[in-house]
């Protein structure tokens, strides 16, 4: 998700409220105004993969013509530029219909969103995992509804742990520091720790992190990104990097996917990844890896999950919220949220999603987890805007003249200001 897939640039801006209708029929719907009943609504949808994305809105959109007469136009974007072109299309007041990204909270603070009070039944909500009921909830509504969600874990080279004479998976930090000095002391271009904290999804990286030592985003509601525990977080990322000399180079730069390739090279003994990583290393069939918590700071501690999840967020149009209704409806029938969660090779979002993946063995350390996991402050509208200064400006923590805790100063900053 990349939100899931790949971290995004996203341009919040302040919004006004949309107008305009999709199409037009016979009277009926909702969407603030008297309106005629739409024959037609959009989907901005994020593309996760090349292969399954497209394919599967493509027969969806068949299905839902098949049962509202209704049309859906979708469009597929890139994770690389869909949050400048749903930005774009909301300031222009021409905002789809039904927009999939992994924020929501700017929009939903402007009035633009409807609720699920409003579109989304009451069956469908309950069996949506609290977390990320939690996640998708602005001042008591829930705006945001989950499409597919990740969980992320320790990915660690099996081979390269036995060469280096590691007996398993590190549980704490100056367990993971040792067995990276250990990989890495193997020479040949083997590295001990792929680190992405490039602009990609910094915010993913730290957060992994400083949760495993009792740090966070936020703390009593307050922004807590200077917290001395993410300072603490902060400086062992750098003592990694700069100290240890145990991550490839300029981790600051790096984004997932070149960590990714790292560890599918066969070169790196460590990397934080998620299930479809773990689904291209089986097809790969190259590298001898197992999946571990997170270690946690100090010994004894209970590891914490980061976990992910994107948004299905539906825009107050004239005339749309039944087709919004009828799309949330078919959408969530277990045949189809988990074809796309499976097609994607993600996580599922709902309480039925777990039991009806639990059949898959190379799940079960996500899956444990999935119901507890620890997300980043999604319904704070000011997130929007963090997020991007810290994929623009975290990565400088990690380099040879890097200052976590002035890095970690200028982005509270940021925070306290409102972005």
């Amino acid at each position: 998700m990349t939100g899931l897939i790949a971290g995004l640039a996203v341009t919040a801006l302040a919004l006004s409220a949309c107008g305009g209708g999709s199409g037009s029929g016979t009277a009926g719907g909702s969407g603030g105004d008297t309106a005629k009943k739409v024959t037609s609504i959009k989907l901005v949808a994020a593309e996760y993969s090349k292969d399954n994305t497209a394919a599967f809105w493509k027969q969806f959109a068949e299905k839902y013509k098949a049962k509202t007469g209704i049309a859906l136009d979708v469009q597929v974007v890139s994770w690389d530029s869909i949050d400048q072109q749903s930005s774009t299309m909301i300031q222009n007041n021409n905002a789809p219909d039904l927009l999939n990204l992994n924020v929501y909270a700017s929009y939903a603070k402007d009035n633009l969103l409807y609720s699920a009070d409003e579109v989304l039944s009451a069956e469908v909500k309950s069996d949506v995992l609290d977390a990320f009921v939690k996640s998708g909830t602005y001042k008591g509504k829930m705006y945001g509804m989950p499409d597919l969600s990740s969980a992320r874990a320790l990915f660690y080279n099996k081979d390269l742990f036995t060469k280096a004479g590691i007996a398993g998976p590190p549980k704490t930090w100056a367990e993971f520091e040792d067995a990276a000095k250990k990989v890495q002391a193997l020479g040949d271009g083997n590295i001990g720790y792929a680190m992405p904290l490039g602009p990609e999804e910094s915010q993913g990286e730290f957060s992994i992190w400083t949760f495993n030592n009792g740090g966070d985003w936020k703390a009593d509601g307050k922004w807590a990104i200077n917290s001395a525990k993410n300072v603490e977080t902060l400086t062992f990322l750098k003592k990694l990097a700069v100290t240890d000399k145990v991550t490839q180079n300029n981790p600051g730069k790096t984004n997932r996917a070149q960590a990714f390739d790292l560890f599918k090279s066969g070169k790196a003994g460590m990397v934080v990844g998620f299930s479809p990583l773990a689904g291209a290393l089986d097809e790969d069939k190259k590298v001898n890896y197992a999946v571990a918590p997170m270690p946690t700071k100090e010994a004894g501690g209970t590891p914490q999950t980061f976990g992910v999840t994107d948004y299905l967020m539906a825009f107050k149009k004239p005339g749309n919220q039944d087709a919004i209704k009828a799309f949330y409806e078919l959408y969530y029938q277990k045949d189809q949220v988990n074809e796309f969660i499976k097609a994607e090779g993600f996580l599922p979002v709902t309480k039925s999603g777990i039991e009806a993946f639990k059949a898959d063995d190379k799940l079960k350390v996500y899956l444990d987890t999935l119901p507890n996991v620890h997300l980043t402050p999604t319904d704070d509208p000011t997130w929007d805007k963090v997020k991007l200064a810290v994929q623009q400006n975290l990565g400088a923590a990690v380099g040879d003249a890097g200052d976590p805790k002035t890095v970690l100063d200028a982005l509270q900053k940021t925070a306290e200001n409102g972005g």
